[in-house]
C-alpha cells in the first residue's frame, strides 16, 4: 500500500525529517505519535503528496504500487484526487456551501458526473448519521458533525488511503471517542487504510500500529492488540 524509504526534509539548514522508513499495508489503521515539532505533520504531508521530500537525496515513495517521485505535478494532482483523502483538525469546510456541496467538491474536481456524485454524497452522509443535516452549512453544524462531513468528503472518491492530521484535536471528548470508533468501522466495513497523526492516547491505542517519532525519525513501532 505505502512504501517510504529514506525520506528527508530540510527547511533551510533545519533537518526536520532524517531518513524516515516505513511500510503500511492495505486496511491498516496507523497512528503517528510523538512530541510537537518532531516532524509528524511534515511526514504526513509528504506521504499525502501535499509536500515533497528534499530532492537531492535518493528516496522511494510508493502508494498502491505507483512511484510518486516519477510523476509530473499534473499527474500527481490527478493521483492525489483519485487515491487520497484528507481529514484535518479544523475540518477545512467551505463556509458558503452546504454539507452536501462540501462533500461533492473532490468528485467535481475529478470531473465526475454531478447527479451520480450527489447520490453518493447523500449515501455517505446518511451512513455517517447526517441525513438531517445535508442542506446545512458548516456554521449550522456542531464540531463533531463538521468532522463527519469532512470524513464523507474524504471518502467521496473511494481513496486508497486517508490521511488525518489531529482529526479529534478540536472535538470534545465524547465526539472524539465517536470519531475514533468511526475510523475503525470504516476500516472494517469499507476496507479503508488510515494514517493518523495524533496526540490522543486513546486513538493511538485503537490503531493497529503506533509509529512513535522523535527528532525527525521513527523511534519505535508498537503493535496493538487486534481490533
Amino acid at each position: 500500500m505505502i512504501k517510504a524509504t529514506n525520506i528527508h526534509k530540510y527547511y533551510g539548514n533545519l533537518e526536520v525529517l532524517k531518513g524516515v522508513n516505513l511500510q503500511i499495508n492495505k486496511g491498516e489503521v496507523i497512528a503517528i505519535t510523538g512530541p510537537s515539532g518532531t516532524g509528524k505533520t511534515t511526514l504526513l504531508q509528504i506521504l499525502g503528496t501535499l509536500d515533497k521530500p528534499t530532492k537531492d537525496l535518493n528516496y522511494l515513495l510508493e502508494i498502491n504500487g505507483e512511484s510518486l517521485p516519477e510523476m509530473s505535478d499534473t499527474s500527481l494532482s490527478k493521483f492525489r484526487n483519485e487515491n487520497i483523502g484528507f481529514i484535518f483538525q479544523f475540518h477545512q469546510l467551505l463556509p458558503e456551501f452546504t454539507a452536501l456541496e462540501n462533500v461533492c467538491i473532490p468528485a467535481f474536481i475529478g470531473g465526475k458526473n454531478k447527479k451520480e456524485t450527489e447520490i453518493k454524497a447523500k449515501e455517505l452522509l446518511n451512513y455517517l448519521g447526517l441525513e438531517d443535516r445535508i442542506e446545512h452549512k458548516p456554521n449550522e453544524l456542531s464540531g463533531g458533525e463538521q468532522q463527519r462531513v469532512a470524513i464523507a468528503r474524504a471518502l467521496i472518491n473511494d481513496p486508497a488511503v486517508i490521511f488525518a492530521d489531529e482529526p479529534s484535536g478540536n472535538l470534545d471528548s465524547k465526539s472524539a471517542e465517536n470519531l475514533h470508533h468511526l475510523f475503525l468501522k470504516l476500516r472494517n466495513e469499507m476496507g479503508q487504510t488510515f494514517v493518523i497523526v495524533t496526540h490522543n492516547k486513546e486513538l493511538a491505542q485503537m490503531a493497529d500500529r503506533v509509529l512513535e517519532m522523535k527528532d525527525g525519525v521513527i523511534l519505535q513501532e508498537i503493535k496493538n492488540a487486534e481490533k
